[in-house]
C-alpha cells in the first residue's frame, strides 16, 4: 500500500498519475491510515510517501518505485526497478527529497502541500 499526503494536491495528482501508469497497489492518505499499525508516525508520514509491504516499509523514491513495480505494464515495472537500483539511487533519492521539500511550488499544489 502506498501512503501519501491526502491534503496535498500535488500528492493526489501523483497518485492519479501512478494509476494511469497501471499501478495496482492500494493507495491511501496517511490521514486515513492507522499509522501506528504500519510502524509510522505522523511526522514521518508528513515528510514523504511510504510504501508498506507486510512488515517492510519503503520511503520516498523507493515508495514510488515499489508502487510502479505493481503496474500491469512490464515497462512501468522495469522503470520501478530501475528507480531503486544502485545506479540510479544517487540521483533518485535527492530528486525525491527536492520534490517533497518543494511540492508546495509544483503543479497541483494546495496550501497543505508545504512541509513544516
Amino acid at each position: 500500500m502506498l501512503i501519501y499526503d491526502g491534503d496535498c494536491g500535488f500528492c493526489r495528482r501523483s497518485v492519479a498519475w501512478l494509476r494511469r501508469l497501471g499501478a495496482t497497489c492500494a493507495a491511501q492518505p496517511w490521514q486515513a491510515t492507522d499509522l501506528a499499525a504500519v510502524g509510522l508516525t505522523e511526522d514521518l508520514a508528513r515528510e514523504a510517501a511510504w510504501f508498506v509491504d507486510g512488515d517492510r516499509t519503503f520511503r520516498g523514491h523507493e515508495a514510488v518505485a515499489r508502487s510502479l513495480e505493481t503496474s500491469r505494464w512490464r515497462g512501468v515495472r522495469l522503470l520501478g526497478r530501475l528507480l531503486r537500483s544502485r545506479a540510479v539511487r544517487p540521483v533518485a533519492a535527492p530528486a525525491y527529497a527536492w520534490v517533497a521539500a518543494n511540492r508546495h511550488r509544483l503543479p497541483g499544489r494546495t496550501d497543505a502541500c508545504g512541509v513544516d
